[in-house]
């Protein structure tokens, strides 16, 4: 995770332990939840610790179907991955709505959003991972919005217009400003309210600028009170046009860019079940999410 890494000591000829088996840690996340560790807690050092959060994760290296422990540089052809097990509050559809909201033709370029893939576990619990870093690239300083302006993520006290200036004055690329803004439209038109500050990230390149880190954590969430944790122009329970063009002009967007990612962002929410249809969504979960869509486009 980022630049810093930790290297245990080295044991000839141990290289197995390095092996997961995602199915038995699926079942013993479930158990740690009830109060018993059982044999997962091994599994986790070995796959290097919890990267935190609300639900358990582990840092992976994937190739096919072999899964070994991330805390290391991996072997040609491994990616490092981060793997979330599903809580008892998440529902089946939690990992298949996550990929309905973020369909491959959506994406706006390779670098908006962390590539996501599901893996069923068998044991109600759905891997949803995301890839930390392309193959063969060193680790990457990165820093989160909440870490930057100094706020507490589980304190909801900042508004997108925060987001949006420090984006440009960190960034200074123009581009990475318009993805900024698409992605707030988008997680006010698919209802998604666990926007807090540590759901956006910057990361250093190598040569020495910032730029805005993938897109993650984009699901349906009802946030804390039925609100955004990240208010659109100081309003967090029903922002609609009006807020999120207000905030185009202190960005640097004209009224014309700003006008056409709402269009586009719409157009992509309002085919969400259809997205879900294809990813396998069950019907109530669909009708939930669906529903709530509607009515944040219905505010446009």
């Amino acid at each position: 995770m980022g630049a810093l890494t930790y290297h245990p000591p080295v044991v000839p000829g141990n290289d197995q332990a390095r092996i997961l088996d995602l199915h038995e840690m699926a079942r013993a996340s479930q158990q740690v939840i009830e109060g018993t560790a059982g044999e997962v807690l091994p599994q986790l050092l070995r796959a290097g610790g919890s990267p935190g959060g609300a639900r358990s994760k582990v840092l992976v290296g994937v190739c096919g179907d072999s899964i070994l422990s991330g805390e290391d540089d991996l072997p040609p052809g491994y990616t490092h991955w981060i793997v979330k097990f599903q809580t008892r509050q998440d529902s089946p559809d939690a990992g298949p709505g996550g990929a309905g909201l973020l369909p491959d033709g959506e994406r706006r370029r390779p670098r908006d959003a962390a590539h996501a893939s599901l893996r069923d576990t068998s044991e109600r619990a759905v891997l949803r991972g995301r890839a930390v870093r392309p193959p063969g690239q060193s680790p990457l300083s990165r820093a989160h919005l909440g870490n930057l302006i100094q706020s507490n993520f589980r304190i909801p006290s900042c508004d997108y217009r925060q987001l949006l200036e420090v984006t440009r004055i960190l960034t200074r690329n123009h581009q990475d400003v318009l993805e900024c803004y698409r992605r707030m439209v988008f997680n006010v038109l698919t209802h998604n309210r666990d926007d807090h500050v540590k759901n956006f990230a910057f990361r250093l390149t190598d040569e020495g600028t910032w730029e805005l880190a993938p897109a993650y954590d984009l699901v349906f969430s009802p946030g804390p009170g039925g609100e955004h944790t990240m208010t659109v122009d100081g309003e967090g329970r029903t922002p609609g046009r009006s807020h999120l063009l207000k905030l185009a002009g202190p960005a640097g967007l004209s009224s014309r860019d700003a006008q056409t990612i709402l269009d586009e962002v719409a157009s992509a929410a309002a085919r969400w079940r259809a997205h879900a249809r294809q990813a396998g969504v069950g019907r109530k979960a669909t009708k939930t999410v669906g529903d709530a869509i509607e009515e944040c486009l219905a505010r446009l």
